[in-house]
């Protein structure tokens, strides 16, 4: 299949009736296991990346370090593939163009890429780049616009609503497909996004999110994982580690354990 193919795949599995569930990988492995259970496409971690590859997250991880995941990601894969980019790795002032054709060459049909604290202004402009080199390179790619009004407190907790949604006819007007609102769990509040925007909606889990069955009844398109099977992988291997080094004991290792075989015949 073509990444235009794709692409527009990616895109039609957000106007299902239930939102699209995207459980985010981290590293190759992860995201062979997620397809195999049934996942209709992949979304990537910045965070697991990072840390898998033995860095912090927020704009630390190496481009090239970045880019050779990706493209190990879309070797096992069949389903598409998406990709936070975190901010574009990119001064406000640099171009994106080039970064974004390079992610995009190594197999990603989608993109996530965010405001945080800074100015929505220069978020518009990297999306305007992007969707530019997506059309030169006849790629329909679908950029979700992650905004940190929730995630970051930026503004007073009675005028996030009216925040976001300003900031979401921006990033539409710039070209984005999606809006990724990190953070937010009242169903008020995400029922009022939802209805106030063309963009598609994408929430994450969090403490005190709707269930997913619940979320599609107020307008949600998407409900990412985010970092937080990785971050659950890491508290569990820490246990058995930790276990091991203290009593020397090979049970617990294997209690839980995949068969190799099972594992090793997935690749």
């Amino acid at each position: 299949m073509s990444s235009n193919s794709k692409a527009e795949v990616f895109n039609a599995l957000h106007r299902q009736p239930e939102p699209l569930r995207l459980p985010n990988a981290w590293d190759a492995g992860s995201a062979l296991l997620i397809e195999r259970l049934g996942a209709r496409a992949i979304a990537t971690t910045s965070a697991g990346v990072a840390w898998s590859l033995g860095y912090r997250d927020g704009d630390a991880l190496p481009l090239d370090r970045h880019l050779a995941t990706i493209a190990a990601i879309a070797r096992v894969v069949t389903v598409p593939l998406s990709v936070d980019i975190e901010g574009g790795y990119i001064e406000e002032c640099d171009s994106i163009a080039e970064t974004a054709a390079r992610f995009v060459e190594a197999g990603a049909v989608g993109f996530n890429i965010q405001d945080g604290a800074a100015s929505p202004h220069v978020l518009c402009r990297k999306i305007e780049q992007i969707r530019q080199t997506a059309e030169r390179l006849g790629v329909g790619l679908y950029v979700n616009a992650r905004t940190d009004v929730y995630a970051r407190n930026l503004v007073p907790e009675n005028l996030r609503v009216n925040e976001v949604l300003t900031r979401a006819r921006q990033y539409q007007e710039a070209g984005a497909n999606g809006l990724f609102v990190l953070g937010v769990t009242n169903r008020d509040d995400i029922a009022q996004i939802a209805a106030g925007t063309e963009l598609l909606l994408n929430v994450i889990a969090w403490p005190g999110l709707p269930p997913a069955s619940d979320l599609a009844t107020l307008g949600v398109r998407r409900v990412s994982v985010g970092s937080w099977i990785s971050q659950t992988l890491w508290e569990h291997a820490s246990a058995l580690a930790a276990n091991f080094l203290a009593d020397g004991r090979s049970e617990p290792l294997f209690e839980f354990a995949a068969p190799y075989s099972e594992v090793n015949a997935c690749f």
